[in-house]
């Protein structure tokens, strides 16, 4: 592979990752908690970045060395595993790919003042063109870093109209005067959860880039995912602390929304439906990717033929929301559902790294694995307390 070839997929499937994570719920989750914890949401972003980082540095690792995805490993772990794994992926991608299509909707009606199914229709035909290419791999790679240097630029420009606190903002990212486990939960959940798990992995599986010989380039390039993720994130909560310290409250219909509006007015607004449209639509190019390649070991046919079935997956979850709207329970029930996946996922990996049959002679780090372990015992604990909330209502 050239040089140039293999630095272009490093960097597309870290983007990949980062954009898949950055969507509407995203945005949303972080207005909601910088507005009702302030500064010390710096502590919540901090310790969701540092876990963040000990699953994505366990999962790509053993997907890179094993040559194999997620589903196979899952096989091979337990006979069985690998078809619940891709179950749950699925049905939790397809869940928030009607919300991601939805949020693409918003974000041109921002712009263009259209209507939010005429908008999230253009949105799904652009993602479905990109798929149409034959070089539809590189076209993804270079999509994402677009939409992600676009996010971080806009996102940023806005954090000084609105003047934020720095340095509390720091003071309290290290002392905070408030924790909230489910805050930490949320965001690890909704950076790494789910398909987001293993979209870059299999990004660079599929681009040919594996073994231990990669190894390094397949750790700068997990890092570099969770950091531009993380950029974002910090960036946005800023910009975001900066009205709420002066006492403006967040929108209740679009909390993310007040930032922009606050500090630029209505040129504000079209840069929100910018930035919300291009998190939006690398989301659903990143799930109906991801997604996808949980079927493609099932049946040589899907393999042959993954294009489409990502094009068909974009299309279905176009459709959904144009004809039916954005089912709100069921997004909920499955959003609650799919925060057992990272800790399942998880342990799979886990399991997998010591496995020969799986990895080989490869040695996996024992910090690398015990900072895993306490990743996937935390995420459960909580998850498992979050349905039970949830269940009893």
């Amino acid at each position: 592979m050239k040089t140039t070839t293999k630095n272009s997929a490093i960097l597309g499937a870290a983007f990949l990752m980062a954009t898949s994570a950055v969507g509407p719920g995203f945005l949303t989750q972080t207005a909601t908690f910088t507005e009702r914890l302030g500064a010390s949401f710096g502590f919540v972003i901090l310790v969701s970045i540092l876990m963040d980082i000990g699953v994505q540095l366990n999962v790509w690792r053993v997907i890179a060395v094993s040559k194999l995805k997620a589903q196979e490993i899952a096989n091979l772990v337990m006979p069985g595993m690998g078809y619940v794994l891709a179950a749950l992926i699925l049905m939790g991608g397809l869940a928030f790919n009607i919300g991601n299509i939805g949020g693409a909707g918003l974000g041109v009606q921002s712009v263009f003042g259209t209507e939010p199914v005429a908008g999230a229709l253009i949105s799904g035909v652009i993602a479905v063109a990109i798929f149409l290419s034959k070089e539809a791999g590189s076209l993804v790679d270079r999509f994402a870093q677009l939409m992600g240097f676009v996010l971080i630029a806009l996102i940023i420009y806005v954090v000084f109209s609105t003047n934020p606190p720095f340095a509390e903002a720091a003071v309290r990212t290290i002392a905070p005067e408030k924790i909230d486990a489910m805050a930490i939960v949320t965001l690890v959940g909704g950076t790494v959860g789910g398909y987001i798990t293993f979209s870059g992995a299999h990004r660079l599986l599929d681009a040919g880039i594996t073994g231990q010989e990669n190894l390094p380039a397949v750790t700068k390039s997990s890092v570099q995912g969770i950091l531009a993720a993380s950029v974002i994130r910090v960036f946005l909560f800023l910009a975001c602390l900066g009205v709420a310290t002066q006492g403006v409250a967040m929108l209740a219909d679009n909390p993310a929304l007040t930032p922009f509006v606050h500090g630029l007015g209505d040129t504000g607004r079209i840069i929100f439906g910018v930035v919300i449209w291009a998190a939006s639509i690398t989301s659903v190019i990143g799930c109906a990717y991801t997604s996808v390649t949980f079927l493609t070991n099932f049946h040589p046919f899907i393999a042959k033929h993954s294009r489409y079935f990502i094009i068909g997956f974009i299309a279905i979850s176009t459709l959904v929301f144009a004809t039916i709207g954005r089912p709100a329970q069921v997004l909920v029930l499955v959003g609650t559902l799919n925060g057992l996946v990272l800790p399942i996922a998880l342990t799979i990996i886990l399991i997998a790294a010591y496995r020969k049959n799986i990895i080989g002679e490869y040695k996996h780090p024992v910090w690398m694995a015990v900072f895993g372990w306490f990743v996937t015992i935390a995420m459960a604990i909580l998850s498992v307390v979050t349905i039970y909330k949830y269940l009893v209502g």
